[in-house]
């Protein structure tokens, strides 16, 4: 809370400003004011000093435009400078929530962002929490980090509807994702374990696998039991196609395992191709860690059949999807040739059938496809990168 002005404060400026000039008057204003943590008069402080020092007048005009080049560009550069360092001021002293609308107002997002990141919430009753995940991931300064102090603070639940508001960005989601599985795989594990102990059982070690800790133990399902929230669990598994690093796939791999023994009762229908939502998403799995590829993609491949023209690109999409993932690109090309030539890429989740091309190094093959569907733009793309080549 700043401190109230008192008229002892007014006359020392006086008496600055009569005996050693402007100048000197306003550097004890911007110094008394920055004591003060008056963070807003500060940056009008500031943009005094800007105008004294480029011979504008000293009250602050009501537009800028009505200040004529080059001086306003000039008193403008000055502006963002202010803006920066009063915005760094408030980083220093923690309120990143404070310093947030000044680095907003000259877009300029980086230096709060790293704050974000750097920011440890305290132990107990940290008021600021909110306020910072408010900026973080509800205005997308730093996303992963938000969704990193929801889940660690406000726990799963409130992480996978927070999941859905992700920004678009396949980097962003997978890391979320990432998280997402280990926290999941974390605490089922842990939840198995006690209840194998509270049984008085043989305890698997700690570096088992979820399998390895189901197996032989079917009364951990007895009674339609469970021992995580399955809509949490089916929720995390249907990001799990995001994930890009092997160990968190393998984490993923044991849900599944998990979610395949649960009862009828804790199973539900998912979406196209993943209709069996343990089943399908441990074939997707075990490929992209190099197991089973072959079984996998004939799994996807089978699904296409029977299927209207959307259902067949919905299923595409993840085939080819899968093929380009596991290295198996000529394949992916040939798919999406089949399935996906019509369509624009920005409506894909895979790589379409213009990237894969080029990729491959075929603008040929492109050219084909985009004649047999009537695009004209990829068709000359094509050709004229062919003539490059």
């Amino acid at each position: 809370m700043e401190s109230p002005v008192d008229d002892a404060t007014f006359d020392a400026l006086d008496e600055v400003l009569r005996d050693s000039g402007a100048a000197a008057a306003i550097a004890k204003l911007g110094a008394e004011l920055s004591t003060r943590g008056a963070h807003r008069p500060l940056l009008d402080a500031l943009l005094l000093q800007a105008r004294h020092e480029l011979g504008l007048p000293p009250v602050a005009p009501a537009s800028l435009l009505s200040i004529d080049e080059p001086l306003r560009s000039k008193y403008e550069e000055r502006y963002v400078e202010a803006i920066r360092v009063v915005g760094g001021k408030l980083l220093a002293e923690g309120d990143i929530a404070g310093a947030w609308p000044y680095f907003r107002a000259i877009s300029e997002k980086e230096p709060v962002a790293a704050a974000i990141e750097a920011y440890r919430p305290a132990p107990e009753g940290d008021e600021r929490l909110g306020s910072i995940v408010e900026v973080a991931f509800n205005q997308g300064v730093n996303p992963i980090a938000g969704f990193r102090l929801i889940l660690e603070h406000y726990g799963a639940c409130s992480s996978i509807t927070a999941f859905e508001g992700l920004p678009p960005e396949e980097s962003v989601r997978s890391t979320c994702a990432d998280l997402l599985t280990r926290h999941l795989h974390a605490n089922l594990l842990e939840n198995i374990r006690a209840d194998i102990e509270r049984r008085g059982q043989p305890m698997p070690p700690e570096t088992a696998s979820i399998a390895d800790h189901l197996a032989g133990r079917d009364w951990l399902f007895q009674d339609d039991a469970y021992h995580i929230d399955v809509s949490h669990l089916m929720s995390v598994v249907r990001y799990s196609p995001l994930l890009t690093d092997p160990e968190t796939i393998a984490a993923a791999v044991g849900l599944t395992d998990y979610g395949r023994r649960l009862s009828d009762r804790h199973r539900y229908e998912g979406e196209p191709p993943f209709e069996n939502v343990y089943e399908d998403h441990a074939f997707y799995l075990r490929a992209l860690l190099g197991r089973h590829v072959d079984e996998a993609v004939a799994h996807f491949r089978a699904k296409l059949e029977g299927l209207d023209e959307r259902g067949r690109a919905e299923v595409a999409q993840v085939l080819v999807r899968l093929l380009h993932r596991v290295g198996r690109r000529a394949e992916a090309l040939e798919t999406a040739v089949e399935h996906l030539a019509g369509y624009p890429e920005s409506m894909l989740s895979c790589p379409g059938v213009p990237s894969l091309a080029v990729e491959l190094g075929k603008p040929d093959r492109l050219a084909d496809a985009a004649r047999a569907s009537g695009d004209l733009v990829n068709y000359l793309a094509a050709r004229i990168a062919a003539a490059a080549k």
